[in-house]
């Protein structure tokens, strides 16, 4: 005859499958917390997170609202992200500069991907001094700071195609390292590419008017947006953004101002405009606003289309008056 187990050592055993199971869930979603995929800016993010739709997972973003990549430092959340990824998709050295050494000393295992080496990118150099005498003191220190590909303008998402040749690489590298995700990786391509097409064709139709209008930007993160749409962009106010420009820069851009008949000068949101202000104090200059990282946006599948869409529409607003 078997004895009973004692009404403690049945209540004891339950409390101890309720402890594991316990145990399991925290475990699970701790897991399910990991980020597997870390992008660097907002328009990667988006473009991945495109890729990512429908998997019940999305991509850890670094730089944060309108935190800007070039003065950007990492916070001890975003290290322990990095460190627990599986990819890592950023621009490359002459973008995020704040990931050149933290990349370097992540575990063998974790992928890293330069966008801007993907098939299919079409780069552009810096446009040295851009319409405006160089300030020699800002091109000096931006000379020795900056790794050597920084002669190559990183901004290279303001161009749908270029956004479309990552989309295709990021595509590849996902489908490598999730191969059971890789049919659904391809269908969201797939809808992307679509996508990309219709909001290329909308901003050739709302920006040929005022192509032939000039325009200063408060520093040259747009020469893939004025390439792709032929635009007349003539100067920019600053070389490096996070440095001020000297007084002959300044004056420059005012003799510029004049020379070109320029109708809009463009400020960013992430920068001071006192100086945009300055610059175009005394004159008929209209102050517009462009935002190629989408800083207001909420970061998400959507936000590069709005941020694309908001550039064509602020430019046509300020450029067409």
């Amino acid at each position: 005859m078997h004895a009973r187990p004692s009404p403690l050592l049945r209540h004891t055993s339950g409390l101890f499958t309720a402890l594991c199971a316990f145990l399991l869930a925290c475990s699970a979603a701790a897991q399910a917390s990991t980020p597997l995929v870390v992008a660097s800016i907002k328009p990667i993010e988006s473009l991945v997170a495109g890729v990512m739709a429908g998997t019940g997972d999305e991509p850890y973003l670094l730089v944060p609202g309108a935190a800007s990549p070039h003065t950007y430092s990492l916070r001890p959340s975003d290290m322990r992200a990095l460190s627990q990824a599986r990819v890592v998709f950023w621009v490359g050295p002459m973008l995020e500069t704040f990931l050149n050494r933290p990349l370097k000393n992540l575990p063998a295992d974790v992928r890293v991907v330069a966008l801007s080496q993907a098939p299919g990118i079409k780069l552009l150099p810096v446009r040295a001094g851009f319409g405006i005498a160089p300030d020699e003191d800002i091109a000096d220190h931006a000379h020795r700071s900056l790794p050597h590909d920084a002669e190559i303008n990183p901004h290279i998402w303001l161009d749908p195609r270029n956004a479309e040749a990552m989309v295709h690489e990021i595509t590849r590298v996902l489908s490598t390292i999730d191969p059971a995700h890789a049919a659904r990786y391809q269908t969201n391509a797939t809808a992307l590419e679509a996508r990309l097409s219709r909001l290329d064709q909308h901003l050739a139709h709302i920006l040929a008017p005022v192509k032939t209008v000039p325009f200063m930007v408060f520093h040259d993160a747009y020469a893939y947006l004025d390439t792709r749409y032929g635009l007349r962009a003539v100067g920019a106010l600053t070389v490096e953004p996070s440095l001020p420009p000297g007084a002959r820069r300044v004056e420059a851009a005012r003799q510029a101002i004049t020379h070109y008949g320029v109708r809009c000068m463009f400020r960013e949101p992430e920068f001071a405009s006192p100086l945009v202000r300055t610059v175009t104090a005394g004159s008929d200059v209209r102050i517009g606003v462009l935002d190629p990282l989408g800083a207001d946006l909420k970061p998400g599948p959507d936000l590069y289309f709005e941020l694309m869409d908001a550039l064509g529409t602020h430019l046509d607003n300020c450029l067409a008056h």
